[in-house]
């Protein structure tokens, strides 16, 4: 029996990278098929075609961005080996996210973060859940074994993400990188109290 299954066109590959290009500069909000096909050389209808409907779009353009921000955490799994732990793994995200190159898509990700949680039945539904368990995973491979598979070690991964996520709202909501770089860098390095010390305050 003859395998019915097809890749993409390549149309709908090349409609998808202008539409995700198109919603990096105008965002998710209010996204009307009209002016995204003028934008893009197409028509809603071709649209409606390729993607089954609107939020079939929606869905696949949130794909499209999950797949460069899985791509940014493989490249980090390539370069940070275990040993050098999470203050490194943190720095090489904090980079890559501060980066103003990448200013449109995180605005494009933030979007999409919001509206999951807000309307959780949308075609961005598990989005926010899906996304935190991807940089999880990825700041786990930046553990040592015996940390890694610990309630600690889950604890310090997570209070790592949650650095980096507020560091990220703050620096697109003002654009001050110097102040917010230095301010991830001072608490992905800090250190808690020795027990000594602890049991003094």
């Amino acid at each position: 029996m003859a395998d019915t299954t097809t890749a993409p066109s390549a149309r709908r590959t090349e409609l998808l990278e202008l539409a995700y290009a198109y919603v990096r500069r105008n965002g998710l909000a209010d996204l009307s098929l009209r002016p995204l096909a003028a934008e893009i050389g197409s028509s809603p209808r071709v649209l409606l075609f390729l993607f089954g409907s609107k939020d079939g779009l929606v869905r696949a353009l949130l794909s499209r961005a999950r797949e460069e921000e899985l791509g940014l955490l493989r490249d980090l799994r390539a370069d940070t080996p275990p040993p050098s732990g999470l203050p490194a793994a943190g720095e090489r995200i904090w980079a890559w996210l501060s980066d103003p190159a990448h200013r449109t898509l995180l605005i494009l990700w933030l979007e999409a973060y919001a509206r999951s949680l807000v309307d959780p039945t949308g075609p961005w539904t598990e989005f926010a859940a899906t996304t935190v368990t991807d940089w999880l995973d990825v700041l786990a491979t930046a553990q040592p074994e015996s940390e890694r598979d610990t309630p600690d070690g889950l604890a310090h991964r997570t209070a790592v993400l949650a650095v980096l996520r507020g560091a990220l709202i703050d620096l697109l909501a003002t654009g001050d990188r110097p102040r917010i770089t230095a301010a991830v860098h001072h608490l992905l390095h800090a250190r808690s109290p020795s027990p000594s010390r602890a049991d003094q305050l």
